[in-house]
């Protein structure tokens, strides 16, 4: 019998699709549970007229932001602001404070958690993107000036600027016993903090409330963002780390990109051209090459082959990914979300996993199939 999901429903489909089931499957799990109702042909034409509309009230949303990301574009907001002498404010601009100005001046709303900067805590000129829809954004321009007065001239914020840093890193060598490099050549934040015997090569970048321990290792090129890395760990060259968190022991790059809160557990290892967004990597797990990780949670001592990718995006919406402990994912495997690997299974070279793995199990092919249950050849 047809019937229409009203949640998404592991291995059958997504809310809203219709799709045909036993009889006995609808009447005894899905119907009761609410995760389905009978497809009728009047709700089924009413499914079809709602998704109709959603996708004319996209299109519509879509043109609106492209006329709002124009307008913004051509905004220049000026704040003026108590300040010191060295160009440090009292206080801060917000993005609350951003988002009320663009209302006040041109009646726009914007989301203050889409407007994509720390709060700003000195003088200067800056370009601040928000996000207005999906894959759509807008660049504002910023003037914070101190009260009463206008901008110095760009050599002077320069000086300022500098000042600062010079200030911070000086700090940072005398009193936490950080080692750096190349001084004159990073850009550590006035509210980083680093723990004791750090090195910090040239070229690093550290920003906002980021926090290092002790005894690391930060290679050249590596930009650090709101993120929190253990003691012991190892960034190698050229690795982009944003609002993540990194644990004891672990190992980075080089070229690896951690983003959207995504986790390293201790003694983890993420290789060369690795992208991790909002998953979390188990304790002594490895994604040493080639490999895109998203919307995973990967267990303890697992392996991920050169190549993997998670496939946690179907068009419309974000699926999860969940492989256990000790699992061996092979090179070039696609993991089409949402899946499970079970503890201990293997995929073979290539695989296209579409299914549940259980367990002990070797899969393989596309799409992968069950090849061996290793727990049967054990006993």
């Amino acid at each position: 019998m047809n019937v229409i999901l009203l949640k998404d429903v592991e291995k059958l489909g997504l809310r809203g699709e219709v799709v045909n089931v036993a009889r006995g499957y609808a009447r005894n799990f899905l119907l009761p549970r609410n995760l389905a109702e009978v497809a009728t042909e009047g709700r089924v034409k009413e499914v079809k007229r709602i998704d109709a509309q959603k996708a004319m009230h996209e299109a519509r949303s879509t043109e609106q932001a492209n006329e709002i990301a124009e307008t913004l574009g051509k905004l220049v907001l000026r704040f003026d602001v108590k300040s010191g002498p060295t160009g440090s404010l009292f206080g801060s601009v917000t993005t609350t404070d951003i988002a009320d100005e663009i209302w006040r001046i041109r009646k726009i709303r914007v989301d203050r958690r889409k407007i994509g900067v720390d709060n700003i805590k000195r003088i200067g000129r800056y370009t601040v993107p928000i996000e207005l829809f999906e894959g759509i954004s807008a660049e504002v321009k910023l003037m914070v000036v101190p009260e009463g007065g206008e901008l110095p001239p760009e050599e002077e914020l320069a000086a300022m600027e500098a000042a600062i840093r010079k200030g911070t890193i000086q700090r940072l060598m005398i009193e936490s016993g950080v080692t750096f490099i190349d001084p004159a050549s990073v850009y550590i934040s006035s509210r980083a903090a680093i723990g004791r015997d750090t090195v910090i090569h040239p070229g690093v970048t550290i920003e906002g409330n980021s926090r290092v321990g002790e005894n690391c290792l930060i290679r050249s090129g590596t930009r650090i963002k709101e993120s929190v890395i253990g003691n012991n760990v190892e960034v190698r060259d050229n690795c982009t780390i944003r609002d993540s968190e990194v644990g004891n022991g672990c190992t980075l790059g080089p070229m690896a990109h951690l983003r959207g809160h995504a986790v390293m557990q201790d003694a983890a290892k993420v290789g060369n051209f690795v992208e991790m967004k909002k998953s979390n990597l188990g304790p002594g797990s490895k994604a040493s090459h080639l490999t895109y990780l998203g919307d995973a949670t990967i267990g303890k001592d697992t392996n991920i082959g050169a190549g993997t990718i998670t496939c946690n995006y179907d068009g419309k919406n974000k699926h999860e990914t969940h492989i256990g402990d000790n699992v061996k994912i092979g090179s070039d495997t696609m993991l089409i979300a949402p899946i499970s690997v079970g503890d201990r299974a293997v995929t073979g070279a290539g695989s296209v996993v579409t299914k549940d793995i259980e367990p002990d199990t070797l899969v393989a092919g596309v799409p992968a199939r069950v090849l061996k249950h290793f727990k049967e050849t054990r006993e």
